[in-house]
């Protein structure tokens, strides 16, 4: 995929889709590997909580809250009507809505360095609707296992796991700043990388595996984690050397990801696929464009961010590999969506 300038994430989930159970079989679809992969996901959160800076959030408000919290709630919203019409539950609404509604960071934010666009004005446009995409995860992390939870009802399940959210984040923000920087002050003085690098690992695993006992998910204690060293002045630091375990398993959860599709499904289902593709694409097109001019955009910049945020992203996988392990999404919708995106 490098070779043919195409997004890497291509390569691992189609590496995925040839060596998982529905066709060659060479990997089992084990639990272990499920477990495995999602320290990926853990890394991934954990950088996008390094990068969260308050005073940059407060800069581009307007284009964070205004032009990205349209475009999350709108998608949702469309996406759960569509499923409540087509006879899912309201919850698989909203993890499928959820799992739509992200762009890939990743991939256009590169794409956007590379062309030299991030500072004109529809690449300002993308990064502030992507940085509310990041942002609108979190909760998503915390309502989705909520849906999933055993007794007392969806409500009940969703008002306990938001309750242990915001006291996790009341509890960590509040003692882990005090604590954290003379703790890597202590680290830094023994001049070890491999003393920074083991610490740096025991606090991002360490709280995702806190918030998994709360009932909530890995990812959020690995994003507050990042949080809490991004306040510190060894962020930069942290990120550079975090980055290869980052990159090889997040590469090893697209595998995974890949492992989940049954390519003979999605031939039969293939008229489904091609029309949830063309929703998915020209509808957040449509959207966007549409968003950017209510929010003042000329017709060409509201039209360049609109197709500029058309793709599915990983965050869509994430939400998507969540919903399908607590079987809140139905098998054949599950196939469908993840062939689409």
């Amino acid at each position: 995929c490098r070779i043919l300038h195409l997004p890497v994430m291509l390569g691992y989930l189609t590496v995925g889709i040839l060596i998982g159970p529905h066709a060659l079989a060479w990997i089992p679809d084990a639990e272990g590997t499920r477990h495995l992969a999602e320290f990926g996901v853990v890394f991934l959160m954990f950088s996008i909580g390094l990068e969260f800076s308050l005073p940059r959030l407060v800069s581009m408000r307007s284009t964070v809250f205004g032009l990205g919290g349209a475009q999350v709630l709108l998608s949702m919203a469309f996406v759960m009507a569509v499923a409540l019409l087509l006879g899912h539950g309201w919850v698989s609404g909203i993890a499928l809505g959820g799992a739509l509604a992200m762009s890939s960071t990743a991939i256009v934010s590169k794409m956007l360095a590379e062309r030299l666009e991030l500072q004109s004005l529809h690449g300002r446009q993308i990064i502030g609707v992507l940085l509310f995409q990041d942002l609108a995860v979190v909760p998503l992390l915390i309502l989705i296992p909520a849906f999933g939870g055993n007794g007392g009802g969806p409500a009940l399940s969703l008002g306990i796991a938001l309750f242990k959210a915001i006291l996790a984040l009341a509890v960590l923000l509040y003692f882990g700043q005090r604590l954290l920087r003379p703790w890597f002050h202590l680290v830094a003085r023994q001049k070890s990388s491999e003393l920074m690098m083991l610490n740096v690992l025991l606090i991002t695993l360490g709280l995702a595996y806190l918030t998994e006992i709360a009932g909530l998910s890995l990812a959020l204690g690995a994003f507050l984690a990042g949080m809490l060293i991004s306040e510190t002045e060894y962020r930069y630091q942290v990120e550079e050397d975090i980055k290869p375990f980052r990159d090889v398993l997040l590469g090893l959860f697209f595998v995974n990801i890949g492992m989940l599709l049954d390519v003979r499904a999605v031939g039969a289902d293939f008229g489904w696929v091609v029309l949830v593709l063309l929703g998915l694409v020209g509808g957040k097109i449509l959207l966007v464009a549409l968003l950017g001019r209510l929010f003042g955009n000329d017709p060409s910049v509201a039209m360049r961010t609109g197709i500029g945020l058309a793709q599915g992203g990983e965050f869509g996988f994430v939400l998507l590999s969540l919903a399908g392990g607590l079987n809140l999404v139905e098998g054949h919708a599950l196939q469908v969506v993840l062939a689409a995106m």
